[in-house]
């Protein structure tokens, strides 16, 4: 057995790759997320249609689908994956079940008060469920990895063969909840622009987090988490992220052939988002397990084959949790009414460069709060939390 270790990883156990990574991730998440801060994706396909930036936004939405969609919220949850692991085994499962909680906690405050594409909640659900796993041989992870990632795939074949949505009741319940503030199909899109307080926003938040239960369930999004949990928990186990020099052709061989396979499947994947799932649900989930995973992979090996350009984002792969919650703050501020009101206004080719201009902000900032502190302010927070003392913030001159 593993001991543990009861104060919070210090500076010195950290490894460069994992914050790199971490920080990288982040980007795309917040490629991914901020057409919807944007209002973009809100909006019909007429209007969509209308904007002086249309033609070059179709290539860009494809690109998005081919390249970013799905991959980096993947990487992400790997190295959530790796994150439990390594805390799991220095600290203990007590600390681990305790610190799972707080980010449920986290993650609701997120969901119903803040932005509803919240995504803490699920992956504290899902850190609760890989506790489960922690006895499991690595042949048997990586089987039960596989199983999580094609579950989405047989649910939804049995679902179009046997022609039910097995979310619709959340489904109703979201348009219930919608009707109930006046949010129709016809205003969604304009509601958080034009919300000029709070409490109009908070409103579209309370349907908005019925949608997210129900996206959730529809895109059969636990299984999928939690599979790619447990690829990152394999990963831990043998600190592969710690062997990079050691494994260095066997990575190269295995990027070469997950680019192989992931870059072709992934663009179908991206003609199928893009063209209304014109082969079924299906053969789009099939897709989407065949393309995002291997890439994401791809992703992983490539960054830590070459590191070095890289290591810019570190920093704001230390403060990854700051840094996501942050993304949201930026958006509301950005796009909603109660700040600049700038939704439906812009294009997608300038959300997305809104969306990295955002990012490199934080990465700066990020890069100027940890020369003077050794968390960030959430980081802080969710640590001294799990280990119910007080822990030092700033750093000794």
């Amino acid at each position: 057995m593993n001991q543990t270790i009861n104060g919070p990883t210090t500076e010195r156990q950290r490894y460069v790759i994992l914050d790199v990574l971490r920080g990288l991730a982040l980007l795309g998440i917040a490629m991914a997320n901020f057409p919807e801060f944007g209002l973009w994706t809100f909006l019909s396909s007429d209007a969509q249609a209308a904007m002086p930036t249309a033609e070059v936004d179709k290539v860009v939405w494809f690109m998005m689908f081919w390249f970013v969609d799905g991959k980096f919220y993947s990487v992400f949850s790997i190295l959530f994956g790796i994150g439990f692991a390594i805390f799991l085994s220095r600290k203990g499962i007590g600390r681990f079940l305790r610190r799972m909680l707080i980010l449920i906690l986290i993650g609701l405050v997120h969901l119903l008060f803040v932005w509803n594409g919240d995504i803490l909640l699920l992956y504290a659900v899902g850190g609760l469920l890989l506790s489960l796993f922690q006895r499991c041989s690595d042949r048997m992870l990586l089987i039960a990895a596989v199983l999580l990632i094609f579950l989405p795939v047989a649910l939804d074949a049995y679902a179009e063969w046997q022609g039910i949505d097995m979310a619709a009741p959340l489904y109703a319940a979201w348009w219930r909840q919608a009707a109930s503030s006046g949010i129709t199909k016809e205003n969604f899109a304009s509601w958080l622009r034009d919300a000029d307080n709070y409490g109009l926003m908070f409103e579209f938040l309370k349907q908005g987090s019925i949608e997210r239960m129900w996206e959730f369930v529809s895109g059969h999004r636990l299984p999928k988490v939690l599979g790619l949990f447990i690829i990152g928990y394999l990963i831990a186990r043998n600190r592969l992220y710690a062997r990079i020099d050691e494994l260095r052709p066997q990575f190269i061989k295995c990027l070469r052939l997950l680019l192989f396979f992931g870059l072709p499947t992934s663009f179908f994947y991206a003609w199928s988002a893009t063209h209304n799932q014109l082969w079924g649900v299906t053969i789009h989930s099939l897709l989407y397990a065949v393309s995002v995973v291997p890439l994401s992979i791809a992703y992983m090996l490539g960054v830590c084959l070459w590191l070095k350009p890289f290591v810019w984002a570190k920093s704001a792969g230390r403060m990854a949790l700051t840094c996501y919650i942050g993304q949201s703050l930026i958006g509301i501020l950005l796009f909603y009414g109660v700040g600049m009101g700038w939704g439906t206004s812009f294009g997608l080719v300038y959300i997305e460069w809104t969306a990295i201009i955002a990012f490199f902000v934080e990465v700066l900032l990020c890069s100027l709060w940890l020369r003077c502190f050794h968390f960030g302010p959430l980081e802080w927070i969710w640590r001294m939390l799990t280990y119910g003392a007080w822990i030092r913030l700033r750093k000794v001159e």
